[in-house]
């Protein structure tokens, strides 16, 4: 299986050295002849290193090896090393046991559809085009790759009155970070920087309920901020100098307005707070919006006029600077605001939510479900946006419907500009929804 950005799944019984080799020699044989490869910090990277290495080699690329390093880091050498593919062994923010292996294009993105398609499929067939012995590629160590992703970390951001920041990197490979801060002169504190396999400090992604340690430590403190990265670093979270977790949507906002001028384009997932939008209309900027994921996002970016994008999972990228997610680049540019503009709560405090409602509905048959939920909603609404489930834009608010990727459930959100419109709209999903359920059951023989 190839997912949005390669391999991914259970280490040890999914991602085996079996199927890093596999990947390894059906990238190589699909014409990329020089590689990067990196890994985050879990231990059992290493042996799939190797393993991709190997096959890689055997079928005559050239790998440059990077070791372990932030996904962005890795994303970054494969550009500035003129290689033509990247591999990075890691599962990003899911726990361990989990494992995977993420493909970069030239430019440092993820693999689109059809290159994934192509790997997938000579893994597949085992189609390989393995070299004769004389004919093996090359490793090469890159032993800059993380300095030269500090340097230019520090060269994108300007910070005239450093503020005290905790770092909370994870246990992971982000420490790149507080390394950062500290050469831009900040007083940096930092937790779970062990770099353990099992990322005994919390499970791996930055969420409200994982960052309670990062918000006591702020608060206890005078830290003006706190960072937090998921195990690979591609993703940032924060929280203000009050402890309190900054809402997902509020720092895609505090990014959008800080970026964005006249004229420009912000890219963002649908079920995006209205509140970006608003930010956004205040300097005559713009949304557009993409189906849900970074990888979706990050494509976006590369349109004409588009100078941000973000996904509240906590991916943001400023094309401008690299076109991939960059945790470490988020964090300084975080920290620039609130040293240029006041505290991390005052900032937040400008941006007004609205009123909203999230629910999942555990459901079998999701694919028959949804295919009725989007035939019920274009009997019942005149625009109906199917970017990876059911948008409607009703404008003083929206519904969306979407089948979960890692359970079988779909989840159910809306947003509106009144309490009443939200609870009007959320039996209106929730209609919809029993609706489709009860059309599918009926169908059953």
């Amino acid at each position: 299986m190839v997912g949005p950005s390669g391999s991914g799944g259970s280490g040890g019984t999914e991602i085996t050295a079996a199927r890093a080799l596999s990947v390894g020699r059906a990238v190589a044989s699909d014409g990329y002849d020089r590689v990067v490869v990196g890994r985050d910090a879990r231990a059992s990277g290493a042996v799939l290193v190797d393993a991709v290495t190997a096959g890689l080699r055997e079928c005559g690329a050239d790998v440059l090896a990077v070791g372990v390093a932030p996904t962005p880091t890795i994303a970054r050498t494969v550009s500035r090393t003129d290689a033509n593919a990247g591999i990075v062994v890691t599962a990003a923010h899911d726990p361990t046991p989990n494992d995977g292996l993420r493909l970069r294009t030239a430019s440092g993105t993820a693999f689109g559809p059809e290159q994934r398609a192509a790997i997938a499929a000579r893994v597949e067939r085992d189609e390989y085009d393995c070299h004769p012995r004389d004919g093996k590629g090359s490793t090469e160590t890159v032993a800059d790759a993380v300095e030269r992703h500090a340097t230019e970390l520090v060269e994108a951001v300007s910070v005239a009155d450093p503020p005290s920041v905790v770092v909370d990197v994870g246990d992971g490979a982000g420490e790149i970070t507080a390394r950062v801060l500290s050469a831009l002169g900040c007083d940096v504190g930092t937790l779970h920087g062990r770099r353990e396999e099992a990322f005994p400090g919390w499970p791996g992604e930055p969420a409200e309920e994982t960052l309670g340690a990062l918000s006591s430590l702020v608060e206890a403190t005078d830290a003006r901020l706190g960072i937090a990265h998921d195990a690979d670093a591609d993703r940032m979270l924060a929280v203000d100098e009050t402890g309190a977790v900054v809402p997902r949507d509020a720092l895609l906002a505090l990014f959008a307005r800080a970026t964005a001028t006249d004229g420009d384009i912000v890219a963002a997932p649908v079920g995006t707070s209205m509140a970006v939008d608003d930010v956004l209309a205040a300097v005559d900027a713009t949304v557009s919006r993409t189906r849900v994921g970074d990888t979706f996002v990050a494509d976006r970016t590369t349109w004409p006029d588009v100078v941000f994008g973000g996904d509240p999972s906590g991916a943001w990228i400023w094309p401008g600077e690299t076109p991939c997610p960059d945790g470490p680049l988020a964090a300084c540019k975080l920290v620039e605001l609130v040293a240029d503009r006041g505290p991390l709560s005052s900032l937040v405090a400008d941006i007004e939510p609205y009123p909203s409602r999230h629910a999942s509905v555990a459901v079998e048959e999701q694919t028959a479900v949804m295919n009725q939920v989007r035939e019920c909603a274009h009997e019942w609404y005149d625009d109906v946006d199917t970017l990876g489930g059911v948008y409607v834009d009703v404008g003083a608010g929206w519904l969306f419907l979407r089948a979960s990727d890692t359970e079988p459930v779909i989840q159910l959100t809306v947003e509106a500009r009144d309490e009443f419109r939200a609870e009007r709209l959320e039996a209106d999903a929730i209609g919809l929804l029993e609706k489709a359920i009860a059309t599918v059951s009926g169908l059953r023989p």
